[in-house]
């Protein structure tokens, strides 16, 4: 599959925020853009171009007139960003993980995180960026802006920090703490952002889990009965199942796992597919957790 490198004006209209006709503008008045033309004349702009549109958006958004930034040479507008990007450090982040991406540039990510944990927690980096840039890069995919290949190079880097701190807890753990949480992903789930971010919290808040990742079958969780009596099954749902509801689902798992003899097994559900699912007539053990804060608030009053 090739990746996307060339960009139509409304793919930066959907990346920078700036409207198409302020970009034809910009091009026209002050040259900031030099797009190449197709046979039919539509234009067309490269990823060089589509990072000076990011950096110009940056400043304008700033305060600084067009026409000035006009005048500005290259290097002068990276000193400007680098500047102001120390007094507003997440605009900043947003900027550079968007233009590591177009360029699957590790090392841009890598340095741009590292500047974050010096003033942020990998927590609140997580809430405060990275779900923003995750909530971004999900549209401009889902609108053809960009292509599934530059949303996996992020996803699978944000995975690799969480997995980090997750390693991180686990090592500081001087003694054997029984399982209380079981994570999983439904069946040909594949969106696993959200639930290791969760199993994160979890372990953060001095829990144990057992942690089961992605693609899950029901038939899988009954081997867990054999060794715990008592668990609280969590897990996300982004676009599966899609064979059956939400309801038919926790029918299913109370019918399978939750009223197993001698059981006291719960089911905590998250994830976009439950944002309009309502609490009343939900079965005693299924509770609905609509955000990773919510959870987060959840466990500081759950008892260990």
């Amino acid at each position: 599959m090739s990746v996307k490198t060339l960009f139509s004006i409304k793919d930066l209209e959907n990346l920078s925020g700036v409207k198409a006709h302020t970009i034809r503008i910009w091009e026209k008045r002050y040259h900031l853009l030099e797009p190449q033309r197709t046979d039919t004349n539509i234009r067309q702009y490269d990823v060089a171009g589509l990072k000076r549109l990011l950096n110009v958006s940056f400043l304008y958004h700033k305060g600084y007139k067009i026409s000035k930034i006009a005048n500005f040479k290259e290097s002068e507008i990276n000193g400007l960003i680098q500047e102001i990007g120390e007094q507003d450090i997440e605009h900043h982040a947003l900027q550079s993980f968007k233009a590591a991406m177009f360029d699957f540039d590790h090392y841009l990510f890598s340095k741009t995180y590292q500047e974050l944990l010096k003033h942020k927690s990998f927590t609140t980096i997580f809430y405060d960026v990275f779900i923003p840039l995750l909530s971004d890069i999900g549209t401009l995919w889902q609108t053809g802006t960009i292509d599934p290949a530059h949303e996996r190079f992020i996803s699978e880097i944000v995975k690799q920090e969480i997995i980090v701190n997750i390693h991180a807890i686990q090592q500081k753990r001087k003694e054997r703490i029984v399982p209380k949480f079981a994570l999983f992903l439904p069946y040909e789930e594949i969106h696993e952002i959200g639930l290791l971010f969760a199993n994160y919290e979890i372990l953060a808040a001095g829990f144990n889990t057992i942690y089961l990742g992605n693609n899950i079958p029901m038939e899988s969780l009954k081997h867990l009965l054999k060794h715990y009596q008592s668990l609280i099954f969590l897990s996300y749902f982004t676009v599966k199942p899609d064979h059956e509801s939400v309801w038919e689902y926790m029918a299913r798992f109370n019918t399978e796992i939750g009223s197993q003899k001698n059981s006291a097994h719960q089911l905590w559900l998250m994830g976009s597919k439950i944002q309009q699912l309502k609490t009343k007539g939900l079965p005693k053990n299924v509770s609905i957790i609509y955000s990773l804060k919510e959870l987060n608030q959840l466990l500081k009053t759950f008892e260990s």
